[in-house]
């Protein structure tokens, strides 16, 4: 089996020795961590109102009958709650025809976050990917990232009957009301960072998410600039990827020679 172990490390530019914080002593350190701590609970409060207000925000109903793609084939789209009242519907980017190393980058780090569902149904939350382009390519990634989400497939035509104006990549909410469906939020760009748990964990360490539109001190490591893919990518994949190839898993789509 092809050793992939070099897959999983950073790019060689991380191993350059980067610049270090000032070393204080330990009441100065505290100090300036009490500080910062003032604005942290200001943050934190400001999302908390933000949330209330999301809370508050109108519904507008979509087509509970719109045909979705899942592994019992086409179903409504009412089916994919579960039985449930709520609806978290992450919009996966699909490019047909291509292999998993040119899947969504972006996308495939979003989703491999979602591990644990148990706390969504606690609250009446169904979790569901919907993915661009056609369930038999997508499902095979799907097993290939070891994925055990719900997943589905929405042709285009769907989508503009459920996300109106929406596009592939965004997360969305629905409320269901008996045999009726309706939006009540999505987001797109960076209001889809909430999914990816390792952002909010690299930003609680000293250098950060190493990425080029950070404001950081002068040296410290930004190894993913300029490179294709962005942070997502290493060696020409979506990095969650060199993890399944090292543990012997195939990344067979179905699309060679397409």
């Amino acid at each position: 089996m092809k050793d992939v172990s070099k897959n999983l490390r950073p790019p060689a530019a991380a191993t350059n020795a980067p610049s270090l914080p000032s070393a204080v002593d330990r009441a100065t350190f505290q100090a300036e961590l009490d500080k910062l701590l003032v604005r942290e609970k200001v943050h934190t409060r400001e999302g908390d109102a933000i949330a209330a207000a999301r809370r508050r925000l109108p519904m507008v109903e979509v087509d509970a009958a719109t045909p979705v793609i899942g592994a019992a084939g086409e179903v409504p789209f009412i089916d994919a709650f579960e039985g449930r009242s709520q609806l978290f519907a992450s919009y996966h980017m699909w490019h047909t025809g291509l292999p998993a190393a040119d899947q969504c980058e972006g996308c495939t780090f979003n989703t491999g976050h979602v591990l644990e569902l148990s706390y969504l149904h606690s609250r009446d939350v169904t979790f569901a990917v919907f993915c661009e382009g056609p369930y038999e390519e997508s499902s095979r990634y799907r097993n290939f990232m070891g994925w055990e989400m719900p997943w589905y497939s929405v042709p285009e035509e769907s989508l503009d009957r459920i996300a109106p104006g929406g596009h592939f990549g965004m997360k969305a909410c629905y409320l269901r009301d008996g045999d009726r469906v309706f939006e009540t939020y999505w987001t797109t760009g960076r209001g889809c960072e909430v999914m990816g748990n390792s952002y909010g964990m690299l930003d609680m360490t000293v250098y950060g998410r190493q990425e080029p539109w950070e404001d950081s001190p002068e040296g410290w490591p930004q190894p993913f600039v300029g490179r294709t893919g962005g942070a997502f990518r290493l060696d020409g994949r979506p990095i969650s990827q060199w993890s399944r190839l090292s543990a012997g898993r195939s990344d067979d789509l179905g699309t060679a020679g397409r």
